[in-house]
């Protein structure tokens, strides 16, 4: 008997005809910066062939290189089956921008054993060291990229699927909806063994928790600060705030002069620590312009969340653990009990203190974290903690959960129910994207609709 996962995307590949490729993205909009983090978390795959036709494995991804240089360096390439060649990586929008960018003729890049590059135009783009040695080059596909919802999101009227859901039983809903979610959770499942696999566990797990910290509007930044300062380098040095907080770019000397009294002792603290290792790690700060500073409620300020960051990191054998029992109220216990002196009672390092404390992590992300992370990481070795998955209960609903619903259900009263399962919310996040964004036809072509009503 087919799983309900397994059913949702049998129902999702019926859409125009065709599979609906959740890969598929518009080559504009693009920043270089976004790209390498996406090949740095390995959504391009590791088997490639180069330009002229060889078969390239990456052995080894390496680290982000926090030199002047090719952009990721320790890494390892086969090619053609050979052994392993030990080297850097350059990734390109475009494969004439080695040449642009002065690369051909700079050392630094002389120990490149990989170019990968988007875009190439009609004549031919040579790729040579100053030594005139030929690097290899891949061209990537910008369709296996992922890609995220647009945001913000427009207010939906109720789609044509309101009818044949209104009609069918509860159970029956919730069927529907529950296999969209078990698709969702074995996607999520696949990207995490991905970066297992590329990154080992411990940086993977901290990879994934870091970007649901950065729900919505800072996935990005989280993503590269995680891949900047890795979990592994941030416990052997023992300075885990002053790390992430100087790589998130955070430890600006201008926020100093105006602030009050125990904001400077906290900046001045981290301040000393950071700069002794700024030499080293400045040239990986998280650009400025990616955080989304505003938006958002104060509680939610990136600053906060790189301190729950840092907190979490400083109890990792515990959070580690979780990651093997996946148990809810273990979860909510270790998280929501994460404390920091200074951010229990700080917005920014620019508010001023506030008279009640605030928790680093609360109770909704600790459930987005059980649903994006700990739960997917436990389905890869047991099918059975699907279960538990089901018996998440949803602490609130955001906006985008509320648009997939007034779409699909528009005022069914059962809604109320439904959206207290954090199953039943995931489920309709990965219908609304799956056909709702991927229609233009006003439904009129969607066929969700009819294929709802056979399920």
């Amino acid at each position: 008997m087919m799983q309900p996962g397994e059913r949702y995307a049998a129902l999702r590949e019926v859409m125009a005809g065709r599979v609906l490729r959740d890969e598929l993205i518009a080559a504009g909009g693009r920043s270089e910066i976004e790209l390498q983090a996406r090949w740095y978390a390995g959504e391009f795959g590791r088997e490639f062939e180069t330009v002229d036709g060889r078969a390239v494995r990456v052995v080894q991804y390496g680290v982000w290189n926090r030199e002047a240089g090719p952009d990721f360096a320790e890494a390892a390439v086969a090619i053609d089956g050979g052994d392993a060649v030990r080297g850097a990586i350059e990734l390109d929008m475009d494969a004439r921008d080695w040449e642009r960018h002065g690369h051909a003729t700079n050392a630094a890049y002389e120990g490149v054993v990989l170019h990968v590059f988007f875009e190439a135009g009609e004549a031919a783009a040579f790729c040579r060291t100053a030594s005139n040695r030929a690097v290899p080059q891949v061209r990537l596909d910008l369709g296996m990229a992922g890609k995220a919802p647009p945001n913000p999101l427009p207010l939906a009227m109720p789609g044509r699927c309101v009818a044949p859901l209104r009609d069918m039983e509860m159970a029956k809903v919730r069927g529907v909806l529950e296999g969209a979610a078990q698709f969702r959770a074995q996607r999520k499942a696949r990207r995490l063994a991905r970066l297992r696999e590329a990154h080992g566990e411990d940086e993977a797990l901290y990879q994934g928790l870091a970007e649901t910290l950065g729900y919505k509007a800072n996935k990005l930044p989280f993503a590269l600060l995680s891949q900047r300062a890795p979990v592994r380098m941030l416990r052997r040095t023992g300075e885990v705030d002053a790390l992430l907080f100087g790589v998130a770019g955070f430890l600006k000397p201008e926020d100093f002069p105006d602030a009050e009294a125990d904001t400077k002792a906290y900046l001045r603290g981290l301040w000393e620590r950071w700069w002794a290792l700024r030499g080293e790690w400045e040239r990986l700060a998280v650009p400025g312009k990616l955080w989304s500073l505003g938006g958002q409620r104060p509680v939610n300020h990136p600053q906060r969340r790189v301190a729950a960051l840092a907190a979490m990191v400083r109890q990792w054998p515990k959070v580690r653990a979780l990651a093997g029992n996946c148990e809810a109220r273990k979860a909510h216990e270790l998280m929501e009990g994460l404390r920091d002196e200074y951010w229990e009672h700080h917005y920014t390092v620019q508010s001023g203190a506030a008279k009640r404390a605030m928790a680093l992590v609360g109770a909704s992300r600790v459930t987005e974290m059980l649903a994006n992370v700990f739960y997917p990481w436990a389905l890869l070795e047991d099918a059975g903690k699907w279960e538990g998955y089901l018996a998440l209960r949803a602490e609130l609903a955001n906006r985008r959960v509320g648009v997939a619903a007034a779409r699909l259900f528009a005022t069914d009263p059962r809604q109320e129910e439904l959206l207290k399962s954090v199953a039943i919310q995931q489920g309709l996040l990965q219908v609304y994207e799956d056909f709702c964004m991927q229609d233009a036809t006003d439904c009129a072509g969607c066929l969700f609709p009819t294929q709802v009503a056979q399920w």
